[in-house]
């Protein structure tokens, strides 16, 4: 069953209707060729989840009634922010989808030192829009009960204010070969979390040291040395499973 976000003031439980705006009811129109009758599964962006009947399509929107309402634990009560040092654009697309389907809570990009990428001023609206519909789509494809956050670019100081807020932070670094991400996090009672993850070319030491004035812990992902686009996947994998009270089920 396909399966669409929509904001809680779009649902009306009273009256058993929902309805779909935007971008999405093209999708549903002109994409799936949906029709009156068909089921959708709805998603509050609160992990409650509605399966729903549609009951007319114009170009404006879709509306449905509500047959039923689930409430389905998909989020982890651990949130898990992902500082990613920004790389090429089509690895970022990847690092996006991919955090996303693992259950990252917020994506926070920074331009590091040994960023390939600078994102201008002026472009940086439309990358951000189009990566926020990559992070949509990754959502619906693996039936998140809400949406990540992204957030950027900010510059590395102002990312390192941001981890101030967080309960833990940790850095996967190459150069780092005794302290493992799973001892560093071992039986941490945490809320947050955020893990720094460097561009292609990785931390400069002046910014490691940096990270660990402000506590961050340092941490090896293993001896083989990881793309970004791989280390922020399997260190958000990682923290999660250790953390996460999810990881039973797995």
């Amino acid at each position: 069953m396909d399966r669409f976000f929509v904001d809680k003031n779009n649902i009306d439980l009273e009256n058993g209707t929902c309805i779909i705006e935007g971008e999405d009811v093209k999708h549903i129109s002109k994409v799936l060729r949906c029709k009156v009758g068909e089921k959708l599964e709805i998603c509050d962006k609160d992990n409650s989840e509605y399966i729903c009947e549609i009951t007319d399509i114009n170009k404006n929107q879709v509306d449905l009634n509500i047959l039923e309402k689930n409430e389905i634990k998909r989020e982890s009560d651990l949130k898990v922010k992902l500082y990613q040092g920004l790389p090429k654009s089509t690895k970022m697309e990847f690092i996006l989808q991919k955090l996303t389907e693992v259950g990252v809570d917020e994506i926070i990009l920074v331009s590091t030192k040994r960023s390939v990428v600078k994102v201008d001023d002026k472009k940086e609206g439309k990358k951000l829009e189009r990566w926020e519909r990559i992070i949509y789509e990754a959502a619906k494809q693996s039936k998140r009960g809400k949406i990540p956050t992204l957030r950027g670019v900010l510059s590395f100081d102002e990312a390192l204010d941001d981890m101030k807020n967080n309960d833990m932070n940790i850095c996967p670094y190459e150069n780092e070969k005794t302290v493992s991400i799973k001892s560093a996090i071992r039986k941490a009672d945490i809320n947050n979390i955020g893990i720094f993850v460097g561009p292609e070319g990785g931390f400069e030491e002046e910014e490691i040291q940096t990270l660990q004035d402000i506590d961050s812990k340092v941490v090896s992902l293993g001896p083989r040395i990881l793309r970004t686009e791989t280390a922020s996947v399997v260190a958000s994998s990682i923290v999660l499973y250790e953390l996460s009270d999810l990881g039973g089920n797995i």
